[in-house]
């Protein structure tokens, strides 16, 4: 297996592991302190506070390639086996679920509409 296949397996994987981690942390099995550090690892994630900002070159992206799968591992660690596999059984089932292109054009058409609708605003207001 080529190196870029191992890391193509490897970010399905993890992708398959938060979907699980966000099925297990809405189960009453979860211990509540594993549900506390996945939304603190979620809050990470989505944050634009990183630990080295990532105008840093190479560190400013490595902290997340690093500290993100961590706290998923951590988070996986703390979940009982049993809940965790069946939560990726569920993960492993939605993802070969086919997507909607309806759903996809749908939202697609509703930002072109926003943002046209947002030039118009911006041009009727800047020239009267």
């Amino acid at each position: 297996m080529t190196a870029a296949a191992r890391l193509r397996e490897w970010a399905r994987l993890i992708q398959r592991d938060v979907h699980a981690v966000y099925l297990a942390s809405r189960d009453p099995r979860t211990p509540w302190y594993a549900k506390t550090i996945a939304i603190a690892v979620a809050a990470y994630a989505v944050s634009p506070i990183d630990l080295i900002p990532d105008f840093i070159p190479i560190f400013g992206q490595l902290d997340d390639l690093v500290i993100l799968p961590l706290g998923i591992w951590l988070v996986v660690r703390m979940i009982p086996a049993e809940v965790m596999a069946e939560h990726r059984r569920a993960a492993t089932h939605e993802q070969a679920m086919p997507g909607s292109t309806a759903g996809t054009v749908t939202i697609v058409a509703i930002w072109i509409a926003l943002t046209a609708l947002a030039g118009w605003i911006a041009y009727r207001w800047l020239w009267p």
